[in-house]
């Protein structure tokens, strides 16, 4: 029954905020151009539910010699593709607005697993083998607020399994919460494969 509250939840939220965000959103997108040339808005396909692909939509925060199909985790070195304006948006996560078409196409949900790019192979076979493709990918989850880029593939997967399997309003608002939080402190942020590596180096030396 929630799941289908859940549904008719993300088409009413995601029309307003699209209503409500579009003066924000052009700004943005103005601000985007103006930085950096070309198209405001950045493509990229995604492994969304039960598998499937699909095409999601982000505000472009890096330069447009930036690899197209690499996650930036996986880039030695991220920052010299991020333009100016990129590196407000993706601390604030404003580059995320564009998701909200695909909320409203029905691609993505306000809140579940992150999508994926399809060359993520570690983790994409973890959260095949959790179940953890059994929901909409979110624009937020469980995952993001459990330490979003600082965590591994294997326990990244299994947070993502443990939403899909626990999918309730209790833990949708609970997310929502600590998603906020995250935003403003920019918890879990990090850029680039190494930065990444050698947080979990520290943390596997530390236990």
């Amino acid at each position: 029954m929630y799941r289908c509250l859940k549904r008719g939840a993300d088409v009413l939220l995601s029309l307003t905020g699209l209503l409500l965000l579009s003066p924000l959103f052009l700004l943005l997108s103005a601000l985007i151009r103006l930085d950096s040339g070309g198209p405001a808005i950045f493509k990229q396909q995604r492994v969304g539910r039960h598998g499937r692909l699909f095409m999601v939509y982000k505000l472009r925060t890096m330069r447009q010699s930036t690899p197209s199909s690499v996650a930036t985790s996986e880039l030695e070195n991220p920052v010299a593709y991020i333009t100016r304006v990129g590196r407000i948006l993706r601390k604030t996560s404003l580059d995320e607005l564009p998701q909200l078409f695909n909320v409203l196409r029905g691609d993505m949900s306000l809140i579940g697993p992150r999508p994926l790019v399809p060359g993520e192979k570690d983790i994409h076979e973890a959260r095949m083998e959790r179940g953890a493709y059994d929901v909409r990918p979110g624009i937020t989850g469980w995952a993001q607020v459990n330490g979003r880029d600082c965590v591994d593939p294997e326990t990244k997967a299994t947070l993502d399994a443990y939403y899909a399997n626990s999918i309730s309003l209790w833990l949708d608002l609970k997310i929502i919460a600590f998603s906020f939080l995250c935003v403003l402190t920019a918890r879990g942020v990090r850029e680039g494969a190494t930065e990444f590596d050698e947080e979990i180096d520290e943390r596997k030396r530390a236990s």
